[in-house]
């Protein structure tokens, strides 16, 4: 009897069992669960660069009245001073003394941040923290305070480097802003609105983010006040990859989007600054602008890559290697150029001096040029010249829009043009793509157009149910056109 109910037992378990197997082989199979990540501990990296990041404060010498009005006024200023805001000018009010004392006195100008570069007390830092002031304090984490030394700066970079006399100071270390990645975790140590060795922490919400500056930014989304320019952006490696230096802001507060200097770059800088007190950038004489997908297809140029020369400016490099209004410059010196952007980056971290090629996209064919690189100077200025209407006037391209006559040779002369043809007319289509009367045309499609016989002849050759592009000089700047036909 035990045996039968043991045999039953063993059946019923065997039932059981591919009963539950049945089950298993019916059920829809589920996903794995996602893999939950923690929250980074950012304790580590405080403690090991905190030490290294210092608070800067700049003072300019003011001239005062010797007298005790104005308490309203100075309780305002105090509280610029408390929160280590730049103090505004704000006229006193109340009685004066007739005959006041003018006394020279420093008044807080800023504050700022900074991080030590070199252990002998070589200090990284903005520009705009250090520009016009007439003393620089430094303080470092220990509480010790040095008057520094402002060793250059270089706005176009917005980089400076000031000099302590101190020695083995805590430096950082730079990192690899090639190994940095979008997404990457981040943090900024400084002394937003003076309250010093803040720590704020975030995420790389872009790279190469083109602001209009020199150097194409860092951006992010950790949160930069006033007072954190010239504080260092960190890796989870405790490696500097970059220098808080701007914010985007309708309101002047921070709004979840801040940009830092790539410190590959900055450090190239600031070598120059501590080498010769200066950075000297290379110059090629020309203003580019982007070249968009539609050019890029009129042209036969294939994709939208380079920089479109938009001028030549006399004298310069560029000129004299024979570069023209019209070209786009698709390589420098064998590197290629994707953006517009790219080769103002390219030519300035090139030495003044050397020799170099860039290769331009002229009339459907690519050529290398030659040239020796010029230096850049901020004060020189392209001449401007004066366009002046010609008398002789002929008709020719009407199924463009256009109608045009010939350059004299006093307009060739200004414009510095070996040829060309004025703009007397538009209509229709030549309207729409934005010409109008005075422009001088340069080209049409691939061809130059020195004369309006030259004019009308590429405009013969043209397929009028395609887009046609029109190279065109607008006082200084020459730039492309595109008329499309009527639809």
């Amino acid at each position: 009897m035990l045996q039968i109910k043991w045999k039953n037992a063993r059946s019923l378990i065997l039932v059981a069992a591919l009963g539950v197997a049945s089950v298993l082989a019916l059920t829809p199979s589920r996903p794995a669960a996602a893999q939950v990540r923690g929250l980074p501990d950012f304790t580590e990296l405080v403690e090991q660069v905190g030490p290294s990041v210092v608070n800067i404060r700049t003072l300019e010498k003011v001239v005062s009245r010797g007298d005790s009005e104005g308490g309203a006024d100075e309780q305002m200023l105090e509280f610029f001073r408390r929160f280590g805001l730049p103090a505004p000018n704000v006229p006193r009010q109340g009685p004066r003394s007739p005959h006041p004392q003018l006394q020279p006195e420093d008044q807080p100008r800023g504050v700022g941040s900074g991080f030590v570069l070199t252990s002998d007390g070589f200090i990284m830092t903005n520009a705009h923290v250090v520009d016009g002031a007439d003393e620089v304090m430094v303080t470092l984490t220990d509480k010790r305070e040095f008057k520094a030394r402002i060793v250059g700066t270089d706005k176009r970079s917005d980089v400076a480097v000031v000099k302590i006399e101190a020695t083995g100071l805590p430096a950082v270390k730079l990192g690899d802003v090639g190994r940095l990645k979008v997404g990457e975790w981040v943090i900024a140590i400084g002394s937003p609105f003076g309250l010093e060795n803040s720590v704020t922490a975030g995420i790389v919400s872009a790279k190469q983010r083109d602001t209009g500056e020199l150097l194409p930014l860092i951006q992010t989304d950790v949160a930069i006040n006033p007072g954190n320019s010239g504080g260092p952006l960190i890796n989870m490696r405790g490696e500097v990859v970059g220098i808080n230096s701007q914010i985007y802001s309708r309101s002047g507060g921070y709004m979840g989007i801040s940009f830092a200097i790539p410190i590959d770059e900055a450090a190239r800088v600031s070598d120059q600054l501590r080498a010769t007190g200066r950075v000297a950038r290379g110059r090629l004489g020309v203003q580019v602008g982007p070249v968009s997908k539609e050019l890029a297809e009129s042209i036969g140029l294939g994709k939208a890559q380079g920089a479109l020369v938009g001028a030549v400016e006399a004298g310069t490099p560029a000129e004299k290697a024979g570069i023209e209004p019209g070209d786009i410059i698709v390589k420098f010196n064998g590197k290629s150029i994707e953006k517009s952007s790219d080769l103002p980056l390219a030519v300035g971290n090139t030495k003044p001096g050397s020799q170099t090629t860039v290769t331009v996209y002229r009339r459907g064919t690519t050529k290398d040029l030659n040239i020796t690189i010029g230096e850049f100077d901020p004060v020189k200025a392209g001449k401007k010249a004066d366009t002046k209407e010609g008398k002789a006037k002929a008709t020719g391209g009407q199924a463009l829009g256009l109608t045009v006559s010939e350059l004299s040779d006093a307009q060739k002369k200004e414009l510095k043009l070996k040829g060309g043809v004025k703009v007397d007319a538009v209509t229709d289509s030549a309207v729409r793509a934005g010409l109008r009367e005075g422009d001088v045309i340069i080209g049409l499609g691939n061809t130059e157009v020195g004369s309006v016989k030259e004019f009308e002849a590429a405009a013969g050759k043209t397929d009028k149910s395609k887009t046609v592009s029109v190279l065109v000089r607008r006082g200084d700047l020459a730039q492309y056109f595109l008329i499309r036909p009527a639809r």
